[in-house]
């Protein structure tokens, strides 16, 4: 069975969602095929002070290493330090596990396996998904490798976990959603529970990574479950 999970970034507000789900699904063992939007770098350079360069990506842009992180650096406030995310990040909830790889493919390249049917995936998560981006999978067109990986996704039949960040949403978002959900995607907005008692930044974000995690069938501990 393939260990591939796609991870599509775009230029809607919530950077740190995607930066947490990298590290996640690395932790369970994925290899994760990463592609960034010009709009998402953007976003992850105000947001989180990251700077993506998409002609020449280092995973180190995107996953940094923290101890190496000014202590009042938006991203170090938001996060753990390195022992207490490693220990967030086994999501099996085990002493030993293998980590993931990451395959960086530039957005405009449609030559990358993600492009394809024929490249075999435990599915696809656009997480931050701007409502452009919702849009223009809905409308089944596309002008970058990531509208053309979701739309293969959906003619597969393979999941596809669009993480929508809006808020009011307006009518055409909501019938976008509702044609992408009976085209078989799963919307999975960006709104944490509170019922697991969060007391930072990061428990909020864990939960999302949690329920997508859920939907991809990854076994994980990383947050408190209802009744547990």
């Amino acid at each position: 069975m393939s260990n591939n999970v796609v991870v599509a970034v775009t230029g809607a507000s919530g950077a740190i969602y995607a930066v947490r789900l990298v590290e996640v699904l690395m932790a369970a063992g994925r290899t994760v095929h990463l592609t960034i939007s010009a709009a998402a770098a953007h976003v992850l350079r105000h947001e989180l002070g990251l700077k993506i360069d998409l002609e020449n990506f280092d995973p180190k842009q995107l996953l940094p290493d923290p101890d190496n992180q000014p202590s009042d650096s938006v991203l170090s406030k938001m996060k753990p330090t390195s022992s207490e995310s490693f220990a967030l990040s086994s999501v099996l909830g085990e002493a030993e596990f293998k980590q993931g790889d990451l395959i960086y493919h530039h957005y405009q390249d449609f030559s990358a396996g993600i492009a394809s049917g024929s490249f075999l995936t435990e599915g696809m998560v656009i997480c931050p998904c701007s409502m452009g981006t919702l849009g223009t999978i809905a409308a089944g067109s596309g002008s970058n490798l990531i509208h053309r990986a979701a739309d293969v996704h959906l003619k597969e039949r393979r999941k596809l976990i669009i993480v929508a960040r809006e808020t009011p949403l307006g009518l055409i978002p909501l019938e976008n959603m509702l044609r992408l959900t009976q085209a078989g995607a799963t919307i999975l907005p960006a709104a944490p529970g509170f019922y697991h008692n969060p007391v930072t930044i990061h428990d909020l974000v864990d939960f999302i990574s949690g329920r997508i995690c859920d939907h991809l069938e990854i076994r994980h501990e990383i947050h408190q479950r209802w009744g547990k």
